[in-house]
């Protein structure tokens, strides 16, 4: 989902799209989550002790297939990711985080000692966000994390749900079903409603307040919980109706 040219940072740091900085953000209530994937025991407990200086919830990991597993249940908000890894290699580790339900599009950053452009494309075409060249000191990664926490706040931002009580009307392969919302999010929405399935795509109709706005949208079903809520990550929504959830978490969210 990464697209176009990588800019040129600090030596040894690249970036493969815009970033907004976010200076100064000390607020423990906006720790970012990281994911860091290294086998290199050194290395990761460096990247640990730096990255909780800077208040960041830390999930170290020293298995690919691990990482692999944890990348499918659980959202992070950033993943540092060595490519020389033994059992999987972290090329096929980029990939699954971007076929993962909770990571699409989680900023990668790309950790590893190799420099050629051959590898840089095959990182940036596998999903990298970003580029760390080793060997890693304490001031390249913190002017990394500094350049790379914009974009990981803006993509946090996407995932903050809000209460939303509203009838859904879903459309699945032309059977209609009425449900009633429970929450909502730019990138999904959790509803109430019987006999959907993790892996079925839905067409979605609801309504929005205060001005109850139509929401057109085709999603996903990702997960369906015990009391049969399912929740829905939106697929496709027109630019009016992602405009009006967006102010409405921003509304209400605050």
């Amino acid at each position: 989902m990464q697209t176009g040219k990588p800019q040129s940072l600090e030596p040894g740091v690249r970036q493969s799209k815009f970033a907004i900085a976010l200076e100064g953000v000390t607020d423990s209530t906006m720790s970012l989550k990281i994911l860091i994937v290294e086998d290199d025991t050194p290395s990761l407990e460096l990247m640990c002790e730096v990255l909780a200086s800077v208040e960041a919830e830390i999930r170290p990991v020293d298995d690919s297939e691990e990482a692999a597993a944890l990348v499918r249940k659980e959202r992070f908000d950033g993943i540092f990711l060595d490519l020389q890894m033994p059992k999987m290699h972290g090329f096929e580790l980029a990939s699954r985080i971007r076929q993962s339900p909770w990571n699409k599009s989680t900023p990668i950053i790309v950790v590893t000692g190799r420099e050629d452009r051959k590898t840089m494309q095959e990182a940036f075409k596998a999903g990298a966000t970003f580029f760390l060249q080793k060997p890693i000191d304490r001031q390249k990664l913190l002017r990394l994390f500094r350049t790379a926490r914009g974009t990981m706040f803006e993509n946090r931002r996407r995932f903050v749900r809000v209460p939303l009580k509203t009838e859904v009307v879903c459309d699945i392969r032309g059977q209609i079903i009425k449900g009633t919302s429970w929450n909502i999010s730019p990138a999904g929405i959790l509803f109430e409603a019987a006999h959907l399935r993790p892996g079925d795509q839905v067409r979605l109709s609801f309504r929005l307040p205060p001005n109850k706005i139509t929401i057109n949208a085709v999603g996903m079903v990702v997960r369906v919980d015990e009391r049969q809520r399912a929740g829905v990550q939106f697929v496709h929504i027109d630019d009016a109706g992602r405009n009006g959830i967006r102010e409405l978490v921003d509304r209400l969210g605050t």
